[in-house]
């Protein structure tokens, strides 16, 4: 009976990985916080982290996009996530969230290819909508910690610190795309506000593309019956 029933999770599991990874990410916004300190809370960020990574790559394995592009950033992502982590070079470090920056913005569009290919809309694909969102948002929100890393004081906000943590990056990155702009993280560099009007266009894209994408669908369903 158990192996009956681990088999049949094992099945679920596989027909949506975009609700895998749209779970866990939604996990990570509770969890970051606790995450956010040196020690050993940094090592279970960078664990968090990795875990996600590999689920983005489940993701893209259903896409009609090459496997390939996301082996090549994701491999050399985590090797110098674990190489900055533990020889303390911070330049390691952000060598590897610009890679997981483009691995999130490919996997991001590999699901929307996906969303796109035929003109069903599956349970998964519904995962996959809302999984799309959170990647997103986490690659605009490494787009930002790398930009404040190139150009320091990029972003100011109520703490004095000149780094803004990651829990703030990706408040201002959902925010942003979301379209509500509730945040007290303020891009102040031109590189900095360059990225977040990118990252305004793209949530007012994306919304328009699923709600196109719907409305073709209905209409379709309306002309064949």
């Amino acid at each position: 009976m158990a192996i009956a029933r681990s088999t049949k999770w094992l099945a679920i599991a596989r027909r949506h990985p975009s609700a895998w990874l749209l779970a866990v990410q939604l996990l990570g916004v509770l969890l970051y916080p606790a995450m956010d300190e040196a020690g050993a809370s940094r090592a279970l960020f960078g664990a968090f982290g990795i875990a996600v990574l590999g689920l983005a790559l489940w993701v893209v394995r259903r896409s009609p996009l090459g496997m390939w592009v996301a082996l090549v950033l994701a491999i050399p992502s985590v090797v110098f996530s674990i190489s900055g982590a533990l020889l303390g070079r911070p330049a390691l470090v952000t060598t590897a969230q610009l890679l997981e920056c483009l691995l999130y913005f490919y996997t991001a569009g590999s699901l929307i290819a996906y969303m796109l290919q035929d003109h069903k809309v599956t349970r998964d694909e519904l995962f996959a909508a809302g999984a799309t969102f959170t990647l997103l948002a986490w690659a605009f929100a490494f787009a930002f910690a790398v930009c404040q890393q190139w150009y320091p004081g990029s972003f100011v906000a109520t703490s004095e610190s000149e780094l803004r943590t990651w829990m703030e990056l990706l408040y201002l990155s959902f925010s942003l795309l979301s379209g509500v702009g509730l945040s007290d993280v303020v891009p102040i560099h031109a590189q900095a506000r360059a990225l977040v009007m990118l990252e305004q266009f793209a949530g007012v894209m994306y919304v328009a593309l699923v709600v196109s994408r719907l409305v073709g669908l209905t209409m379709i369903r309306r002309i064949q019956s």
